[in-house]
């Protein structure tokens, strides 16, 4: 993924998702994952897994120089990748080793190598960090934490992985304060199993017109 020609060498603050084709992103990765508001239908991504779509996420993790993450998915992530040592796998790699920077009003400390709670308004602290010297502020998961993104315009790209499932129950990617905005896409592929693999770089202010009507 390139950025636009003359943009400068701060943080881009991209988004990965996998979500569902009604919108929802809750408890992709496991049955107990979340099951917040009753949600019971965790873990359906794991039947439309692929090496494709594995090594699809690989990538996205390999442009990282840093993560922001919301209380739950650092919670989920902390529980699990500390404990991956291997030195061959590249997203164990990544997230043990970069900095971590965690968005929450109930944690007192965050005990993961290299990872700090943000300080004072989430909104600003984001800025402040997106104003570094860097490549991508990536931000994995994280529902609650996106909607706060997307309600101040702080997102720059969507890498969404559409499972080809519907589930009608859950929180959804976009939410209430999301800002009318429009999208381009600059890539996407399908994998064998139907997942689709969008990346979206948000583009200005919503436009309207009538169908038909010339541009």
């Amino acid at each position: 993924m390139n950025r636009p020609e003359g943009m400068d060498a701060t943080m881009e603050l991209t988004v990965t998702e996998f979500v569902t084709l009604d919108g929802v992103v809750q408890a992709p990765g496991g049955p107990g994952e979340d099951t917040s508001g009753g949600f019971a239908h965790g873990g359906w991504v794991q039947p439309h897994s692929s090496e494709e779509l594995g090594a699809h996420v690989v990538d996205i993790f390999s442009r990282a120089d840093a993560f922001l993450l919301g209380r739950g998915t650092y919670d989920i992530f902390a529980s699990y990748w500390p404990r991956v040592t291997a030195p061959d796998n590249p997203i164990a790699r990544s997230l043990n080793t970069l900095p971590k920077h965690v968005a929450s009003t109930t944690l007192r400390r965050v005990d993961w190598t290299n990872s700090t709670l943000l300080e004072g308004d989430t909104v600003e602290a984001v800025r402040r960090i997106k104003a570094s010297p860097g490549r991508e502020l990536q931000v994995h998961g994280s529902g609650g934490l996106l909607q706060t993104l997307l309600a101040h315009d702080l997102v720059d790209v969507l890498n969404l992985h559409v499972i080809p499932v519907t589930i009608g129950s859950g929180r959804r990617l976009f939410g209430a304060g999301t800002q009318p905005r429009m999208m381009r896409l600059e890539a996407s592929r399908i994998t064998p199993r139907g997942v689709a693999l969008l990346t979206y770089r948000l583009a200005g202010p919503l436009r309207t017109g009538s169908i038909g009507q010339a541009d």
